[in-house]
């Protein structure tokens, strides 16, 4: 009798502990995207609803600079993750390009290589900016500060002989310069992003003309045989309204994150991102979706894949 006693209020102690013991934590994940109007902050938005395991891992996408924005996020531990131009990420984590002098990011880890990143240069139709010889003593706009298209814009007019004191340079998000080129206040701006990029097609569906202007010059060649991450790039004609066939250079976006993430956290992502219905979603939801495939997201790495992300992708065979 007393060990049916015994045992009873074992079982009770041990109900009770079940009821009220805390549930496991939910984990939060940020993605630092960049501009509500570009690519990365819609991209993301389609990544963070299909990787999130309710009530385990919630992801969400956070509007940032840009590139080296999420860099410096990520490691202070603002973002858990964040997008990046893959130059970039290597920029950081060797300590080269433009993070020389800084200390190297050498946590810096990657998840997954997502889309080409298309190097627009917008003018107004008529304008007369045939290159961006052309641009000099005009009012330009070269995207904000800590944005990826800040750096790559001064390594283009660098090519030229040229730096922001050569232009009327302003450091705006891509849809504060098209608010500007709408009024006439603004020549041209630059932006880096999947096309079609929100802002531009935008512009280029309110009435106002615009053309591309075509990065495919003698100058933009040497530049692309002198960096490991630019490659020849064409913005297809009808990407937006009015506007041809464009020969550009283009790098890769990334999603980056810390060393310091949770293997199981980053290869629960990794292996959410690939899912048949993420997959679905990314293909309908955005065109460059069709871009972020598993075989793709091996490709132009740079730096060290994250553990999480390492494990995945060799269980799919597709690293060794």
């Amino acid at each position: 009798m007393l060990i049916k006693s015994w045992l009873k209020a074992v079982g009770s102690v041990l109900l009770a502990i079940a009821i009220f013991a805390p549930a496991q934590a939910q984990v939060f994940f940020r993605i630092g995207t960049g501009g509500t109007a570009g690519t990365y902050y819609p991209v993301g938005g389609m990544i963070a609803n299909g990787v999130s395991q309710p009530g385990k891992i919630i992801v969400s996408a956070v509007a940032s600079n840009g590139s080296v924005a999420n860099v410096n996020g990520i490691m202070g531990g603002s973002l858990e993750s964040g997008f990046s131009q893959s130059d970039v990420a290597y920029w950081a984590y060797t300590g080269t390009g433009t993070f020389e002098g800084k200390p190297k990011v050498q946590d810096l880890r990657l998840i997954a290589t997502l889309y080409p990143e298309s190097i627009h240069l917008v003018v107004r139709k008529g304008s007369g900016i045939k290159s961006v010889a052309d641009l000099r003593g005009k009012r330009v706009s070269m995207d904000e500060p800590g944005s990826g298209t800040l750096v790559d814009v001064r390594m283009i007019l660098g090519a030229y002989g040229m730096t922001d004191k050569d232009i009327d340079a302003e450091y705006l998000k891509p849809n504060q310069a098209g608010d500007k080129m709408r009024d006439g206040r603004l020549d041209a701006f630059f932006f880096v992003g999947g096309a079609p990029a929100g802002a531009i097609a935008e512009l280029a569906s309110s009435g106002v003309g615009i053309e591309l202007v075509p990065l495919d010059s003698p100058e933009i060649k040497k530049l692309v045989a002198g960096q490991r991450f630019f490659t020849a790039d064409s913005i297809p004609a009808g990407t937006y309204k009015g506007v041809g066939e464009v020969k550009t250079i283009s790098v890769n976006a990334q999603w980056v994150t810390s060393a310091k993430q949770p293997d199981e956290v980053v290869y629960q992502i990794t292996k959410g991102l690939f899912a048949p219905a993420t997959q679905k979603a990314l293909d309908a939801g955005h065109a460059k979706g069709k871009f972020i495939t598993a075989q793709n997201a091996v490709k132009g790495a740079g730096i060290p894949f994250h553990p999480g992300a390492e494990k995945f992708y060799k269980e799919a065979g597709l690293i060794k």
